[in-house]
């Protein structure tokens, strides 16, 4: 099991799934809100109408956790409720993602990701 790199990362996204779920719990925030904007970041794949590099962009600043996280401090630090729930949906979709391996995309293929080719 501490060989395989890939079923560490899975068991690791789904722990930050259940933190982030359980984060969202602890503050109340509406399930609706979770339910509505949980795929909300796979918007983004819409780059992907213009070309496969200008897709990539796109879906790569939408699924790193840089966003989730500035947004999140943003949001605590001032006490803006909708934004620190935003951040923690976001944190939430990227963990389910790559528990399910969808990684970042590389420029050439959709499928090519940096955990793996996607089938």
């Amino acid at each position: 099991m501490l060989t395989r790199p890939a079923a560490l990362l899975r068991i690791e996204e789904a722990g930050l799934l259940t933190a982030a779920i359980l984060l969202y719990m602890h503050f109340h925030f509406s399930w609706a809100l979770f339910a509505v904007l949980f795929l909300a970041p796979d918007l983004s794949i819409l780059g992907y109408v213009a070309n496969p590099r200008v897709g990539a962009v796109f879906y790569n600043l939408a699924h790193t956790l840089t966003g989730p996280v500035v947004l999140f401090a943003f949001a605590y630090a001032e006490r803006y409720p909708i934004p620190l729930a935003i951040a923690i949906i976001w944190a939430a979709h990227l963990a389910f993602d790559r528990m399910l391996g969808y990684g970042l995309k590389y420029p050439g293929e959709f499928k090519d990701t940096h955990l793996q080719h996607i089938p």
